[in-house]
């Protein structure tokens, strides 16, 4: 009798739950429609890949000492590895700078000598004292503190930062902190490559990058100034895919590739068939 009771006691508190729940929703609203919709503030946050489009060198900013520089100082003479982040985000940017950190230690390539790594706070309230606790993390992470004077971290004012923001088509707003303040920002997690001319060449999204993206690139970025001839093997191998963020093995190149190789092989056998053997005297 008890076991009744209970059954019954959680149907009837069954049905009152699901009526309640369904009179939330209109008849032309359906269920799951309200966890499915994005919020409005997120679809003004993403990014835009805006390649081979030019970056404002001339505009100018304030690098970890304080000094007015232009951003076209940074640029010249090797690719640049790019992210637009903000010093006192304590969630998504901390992840992004550790994951570029961990992906230019595997490249095999040398910071200073074949890029150097420029990262700008979209936050005009960031300060360069903000700019040097942020790079002070960033160079333990990248284990290369003989190259530090090629690591630039950078803040700016408001029209600087826009500037730099729609060259590059990164996207953010301005989202209300846990203590209500609008102090945060929501926008995507990417890094950037451009090239020593100071143009948009690759995006890598996510918070982790695969080194051999990251350096494949750079390489490209550099107009294969830098790199070996496996990269320009594997440049060759596989395509760039804006939509994803990465490179991807391009099947048929490989495959004419593999075909090339085989009638070459064939054409040295035939020759080798063909050769007449010498005499012995």
């Amino acid at each position: 009798m008890n076991l009744l009771r209970i059954f019954f006691s959680v149907a009837i508190s069954s049905v009152f739950c699901i009526g309640s729940y369904a009179q939330s929703y209109s008849a032309d609203k359906p269920l799951g429609a309200s966890a499915q919709s994005t919020p409005t503030y997120l679809k003004n946050a993403g990014i835009d890949q805006n390649l081979n489009h030019s970056l404002p060198l001339g505009d100018h900013f304030r690098d970890e000492n304080g000094k007015d520089v232009t951003l076209g100082s940074y640029f010249g003479h090797r690719p640049v590895v790019m992210a637009l982040v903000y010093y006192k985000c304590g969630m998504l940017c901390p992840q992004v700078l550790h994951g570029l950190g961990s992906a230019l230690k595997q490249t095999g390539l040398h910071l200073g000598h074949d890029y150097e790594v420029v990262i700008t706070s979209i936050d005009p309230t960031d300060t360069p004292a903000d700019s040097v606790e942020a790079r002070q993390h960033f160079l333990m992470m990248l284990g290369d503190s003989a190259s530090a004077d090629s690591v630039h971290f950078l803040t700016g004012e408001q029209a600087a930062i826009t500037d730099l923001a729609q060259a590059t088509g990164f996207h953010y707003v301005r989202v209300p902190g846990p203590d209500g303040k609008m102090n945060q920002f929501a926008h995507s997690s990417v890094i950037m490559i451009a090239t020593p001319d100071g143009r948009m060449s690759k995006y890598l999204s996510g918070v982790e990058y695969q080194p051999r993206d990251v350096r494949l690139a750079l390489v490209e970025a550099s107009n294969h100034k830098i790199g070996s001839l496996s990269d320009l093997i594997l440049l060759y191998c596989c395509n760039y895919t804006p939509s994803q963020g990465r490179y991807t093995v391009a099947i048929m190149r490989v495959l004419g590739l593999a075909a090339m190789g085989s009638v070459l092989m064939l054409v040295v056998v035939v020759y080798l068939l063909g050769k007449k053997p010498k005499l012995a005297l």
